[in-house]
């Protein structure tokens, strides 16, 4: 979904709302969560809401999309904000939900995702390339541990 906002400093912006979510596993006695890699750098698995969708739907779908996986909704995490500038000024929010793994295969993501593995919580905390992300993954290892 996105929505179009008064430009800044000359430039046109939109809003763009995403959805997306932290889908994991219990193995070795820990969480092993899945992520994607993008253009060379690893993230959680995202994209664009579409009209009317719940966020819910959104992040489930992506989630499946891009790592091949399904998930039972366990809760949500929280969001991020940001913003970027490609050929105009993008203000980003991303509603993020946590996911048990329940089945599908790593090999069914989408031509989107240049790769998805499996890492351990630790692992995950320090690859992701995204802070904002990195704090949506400790919130979904609290909520874990709970």
């Amino acid at each position: 979904m996105f929505v179009c906002v008064e430009g800044c400093l000359g430039l046109a912006s939109e809003r763009l709302v995403s959805a997306g979510g932290v889908i994991y596993r219990v193995a070795d006695g820990g969480f092993e969560v899945a992520l994607v890699r993008v253009r060379r750098v690893w993230c959680l698995p995202k994209g664009l809401v579409e009209e009317g969708e719940p966020f819910e739907r959104a992040a489930l779908r992506e989630v499946r999309e891009e790592t091949g996986l399904d998930g039972r909704l366990v809760g949500r995490i929280g969001e991020t904000n940001y913003s970027f500038v490609r050929d105009r000024r993008y203000f980003k929010t991303v509603h993020f939900f946590l996911f048990e793994f329940v089945g599908g295969s790593l090999d069914a993501h989408d031509r989107e995702v240049d790769e998805v593995r499996w890492f351990p919580i630790g692992e995950a905390e320090r690859v992701l390339a995204y802070a904002g992300e990195r704090t949506v993954l400790l919130g979904a290892e609290k909520m874990l541990r709970g």
